[in-house]
């Protein structure tokens, strides 16, 4: 019998449930400590996973550095890492963000959640994830090693974008082999190294 449907709804719903589920039934972790900026404006897009932001108000505009939280895509002379930054750029790029942070990383970059409007409501409620939808799209990996910062809701639906974008092969998952971005950053480094 052949696969007449690479989609299945039915296995994506009971998937779905199943992470709702364990999301719910996990223990309670301590709540992330946040912070937030609003209404700021993109203004860069470095690469598929960094941004730059002007926050703040007319005169008093603070230019800030975003690593998006949650996920890592691939590095610019990374096989998929410039469609990863210009899917960033269609996503968020000259538009207004919310920024959900929790942290600085050794770059003092800002790890935060960029909540924009969707592209069909540009003037609309900023509801749309950028990294969660850089998932969807199959553009990122959903970052494991970080995903204590997430909150439990959040790692289900990380997860879960990964794993459907992955089913659908999109992205960076129509390669049949696809480096994730930590060990080809590793790579290159033991390689600069003489390795």
């Amino acid at each position: 019998m052949k696969l007449k449907y690479l989609f299945n709804p039915v296995l994506t719903a009971s998937c779905l449930l199943l992470l709702v589920s364990a999301a719910s039934a996990a223990p309670k972790a301590k709540p992330l400590r946040t912070y937030t900026f609003e209404d700021c404006l993109v203004v860069g897009i470095t690469d598929g996973d960094t941004l730059k932001a002007r926050c703040g108000k007319p005169g008093v505009y603070e230019k800030i550095t975003v690593r998006l939280s949650g996920i890592d895509t691939p590095e610019r002379k990374q096989a998929y890492g410039n469609r990863a930054r210009k899917a960033l750029s269609d996503f968020a790029f000259g538009r207004q963000a919310d920024l959900i942070c929790n942290a600085h990383d050794q770059y003092q970059r800002h790890v935060c959640k960029v909540m924009v409007a969707p592209l069909s409501a540009a003037n609309g409620p900023k509801t749309l994830d950028a990294g969660l939808a850089l998932l969807t799209v199959g553009m990122a990996w959903w970052y494991r090693a970080y995903a204590h910062e997430q909150s439990p809701q959040e790692r289900g639906q990380y997860e879960f974008a990964e794993f459907e974008a992955k089913s659908k092969r999109a992205g960076l998952w129509a390669d049949p082999h696809p480096v994730p971005p930590w060990e080809w950053r590793r790579n290159e480094k033991a390689h600069l190294n003489g390795g």
